[in-house]
């Protein structure tokens, strides 16, 4: 295993995991469903942690196939893998890329996003005193059970796709890589989702982080297209 070049590719998977768990995507809808239930912060946290696992699993399970398909190309193929692999990542990085240029929106999560905002919205509107006793009720809560299982499954079935085709990069370091980088991917997506869940908790909620989320596919494309030159000329 070249260390100097892994390394390089656990950063870049490090950082596309945690720039993706940054954005409110995964954290806000936590942190408004604990103001609705009325949770405390270590609930709330753990909650997150929970729903942060279940969308690494679920991640990860679409990377073991990606790996596994790769390890057997790469066995076929030899010295040819880097070129194929590293222009699969710049297919990647530019398809991200374009999307941003294009100004769509990025992740399958923003309705669930914005439902949780509007309710939010809905809330600090009640804080005002010219509203009628009727617009002055809280959102309507619902059982923690029926809370938290929502929660999760918003997470664990929206993988991060994102981190796939850095499991792409790490294809000629075989499994030991695979697991390598699952274990970076839990890292900073569960370090991610709880330090942004927990600074809003604790009352950063001017927090500016709409940044992240509306050039996120500028961000990942950039570093995918990075890790695929990187690979080309240092792999091959």
């Amino acid at each position: 295993m070249d260390a100097k070049v892994f390394a390089t590719i656990a950063a870049t998977g490090f950082s596309v995991a945690f720039f993706h768990a940054a954005i409110p995507t995964h954290w806000l809808p936590f942190v408004l469903t604990a103001r609705v239930q009325k949770w405390t912060k270590s609930k709330t946290l753990l909650i997150t942690t929970l729903a942060g696992l279940g969308h690494v699993l679920f991640t990860a399970a679409l990377g073991f196939l990606v790996a596994w398909c790769g390890i057997v190309l790469s066995d076929k193929i030899g010295g040819w893998f880097p070129w194929i692999a590293g222009g699969a990542l710049l297919a990647f990085g530019l398809c991200y890329v374009i999307q941003q240029l294009r100004g769509k929106s990025h992740g399958p999560s923003h309705g669930h996003e914005a439902q949780f905002a509007e309710h939010d919205h809905a809330h600090h509107d009640h804080d005002g005193c010219n509203h009628s006793e009727e617009a002055m009720q809280p959102p309507p809560r619902k059982s923690d059970w029926a809370a938290i299982v929502s929660l999760l499954a918003l997470l664990t079935f929206s993988p991060c796709e994102g981190f796939l085709p850095v499991y792409v990069s790490g294809v000629r370091y075989g499994w030991s890589g695979f697991f390598l980088l699952t274990l970076i991917l839990s890292v900073a997506t569960v370090a991610g989702m709880i330090v942004f869940t927990w600074l809003t908790l604790a009352g950063m909620e001017k927090l500016k982080l709409e940044f992240l989320e509306k050039y996120e596919c500028g961000i990942l494309g950039g570093l995918l297209c990075l890790l695929g030159l990187l690979v080309i000329f240092l792999e091959h």
